[in-house]
């Protein structure tokens, strides 16, 4: 069923003026302040929408990531889900229940693109459909919001940001670190000179559960007859009906990505915008299948060590990012970069930086040779020293700390939608955009490239291609 009023609904749409990115900054702070006062969560748009005025959306893929996808964006003024796609039953029942009976349901996607009124679509399949839905729905003249990573291979990049670049829709990756009021934060502080030169990034993203290990439920009526299969193969191997391979499948490489296109990519998408980043060019992994030997064939602990080149932002540096499915402390995860001048720690619900420059008066005691030397000598030695430093040397200087710590309440995935929103409303840019998203996305891959083949990769961040060693 078609709208005939679409065509004109949607034109009007894009002559709205639309909200305020929420992601605004507050004035510079001075290096030193004990305490910030937190931003405000949100400067959420009050407006009510008429009918003709809201955008219409629907999601394909109903999974645990599409029904969190789905109310963020409902929680966005505007809004309206006219359908939604999945190829399990029971979803489709569910999506009814939880947001109206009226929602459309389907189990084939291209009906929801051949909808006029539908002007954006949410992308929430496993990994090995996002490109082929991505630049079909674009092709349809959709909005997209395509859940991380960008594409299931990075030999399928350059296709999805070519579709882009050709229909001029507004695409949107869902890592939601880069819409974060906390990251923000951070970018600023970086870019003020908080922590000095950056020298290295720590980097984590751990778990201890059972569902962490993506060992979801799966429901007793899974069968043939609820299932979609067929359909849910697309392009990877054809293989009898599996359940298992149907609920949990992360845990496959033919249709997901692993710990790295889970979450690895969360954590080079948070690098890349806090230091404007184009990311690395040289990267290896090791790691192994330690714990969850349940017929995955995805390690659950990944170790991945990268060379980032030197850039008009950042300097050259390293980056270690550790995945864990077994986490003793519960899990959880950071991004820790180390500075000459501090270090600035970044996690979902702050910022804090601790300032510790080390002093350039070498000092002589402690471990230090002086020590080694005859007594005629160190007595020589501390005269002349005394002399040229006067004053006594100490350890570190300016020393201090600031914190910054985002409202309770505040949702970064929300804001990732709302600003998603806008930028349809306004036909702006968005920040995770096809190209901000193959380079998070490649940086992650391949350490899946790296570990499966034992190798080390070697990759031009600018051009966005495989390098010569």
């Amino acid at each position: 069923m078609k709208n005939s009023k679409s065509n004109q609904r949607r034109s009007f749409i894009k002559k709205l003026s639309g909200t305020t990115l929420l992601a605004s900054t507050a004035p510079g702070l001075l290096l030193g302040n004990n305490s910030l006062k937190p931003y405000q969560i949100l400067s959420k748009d009050k407006k009510t929408y008429a009918v003709n005025d809201l955008i219409q959306i629907a999601t394909i893929g109903m999974g645990i990531q599409g029904f969190n996808d789905t109310r963020a964006a409902l929680a966005v003024p505007g809004v309206k889900l006219v359908a939604v796609c999945d190829l399990y039953d029971g979803r489709l029942k569910s999506a009814k229940e939880v947001f109206g009976k009226d929602v459309i349901t389907t189990k084939d996607y291209k009906k929801i693109l051949d909808r006029d009124d539908i002007d954006a679509v949410i992308i929430a399949t496993p990994d090995h459909w996002h490109d082929r839905i991505s630049m079909d729905a674009m092709d349809k003249g959709k909005a997209v919001y395509c859940e991380k990573p960008m594409v299931h291979n990075i030999e399928e990049g350059w296709a999805v940001i070519e579709n882009q670049r050709k229909n001029k829709k507004v695409f949107q990756v869902g890592s939601q670190r880069v819409s974060s009021l906390a990251y923000l934060k951070a970018k600023e502080l970086y870019e003020q000179g908080a922590i000095g030169q950056l020298i290295l990034a720590e980097t984590w993203n751990d778990r201890q559960s059972n569902l962490g290990a993506w060992n979801y439920s799966i429901p007793l009526d899974a069968s043939e007859k609820t299932i979609d299969w067929k359909r849910f193969l697309g392009d990877a191997p054809k293989t009898d009906y599996d359940p298992i391979k149907f609920f949990r499948w992360r845990n496959f490489r033919d249709y997901g990505t692993g710990v790295a296109g889970d979450l690895f990519v969360h954590l080079f998408s948070g690098i890349h915008y806090i230091i404007s980043s184009e990311g690395p060019n040289r990267i290896y992994t090791t790691g192994g299948l330690r714990y969850w030997k349940d017929g995955r064939d995805v390690p659950d602990v990944m170790i991945g060590c990268y060379d980032f080149p030197k850039s008009a932002n950042h300097p050259a540096f390293n980056m270690q990012v550790r995945v864990n499915f077994i986490d003793g402390n519960g899990g959880g995860g950071r991004i820790r970069l180390v500075g000459s001048e501090g270090v600035m720690s970044v996690g979902d619900s702050g910022v804090r930086v601790t300032r510790s420059k080390v002093s350039d008066q070498p000092g002589y005691d402690g471990w230090d040779s002086f020590d080694t030397f005859d007594k005629a000598n160190r007595d020589e030695f501390e005269k002349w020293y005394k002399n040229k430093y006067p004053s006594p040397p100490p350890s570190v200087k300016e020393k201090g700390e600031l914190e910054f710590r985002v409202g309770d309440g505040y949702s970064d995935h929300v804001n990732h939608f709302e600003n998603f929103f806008h930028s349809i409303r306004t036909d702006s840019k968005v920040t995770e955009d096809a190209v901000f998203g193959f380079r998070a996305a490649a940086a992650a891959l391949s350490a899946n490239k790296s570990y499966f083949e034992q190798k080390i990769i070697h990759w031009d961040p600018k051009a966005m291609k495989f390098a010569q060693k």
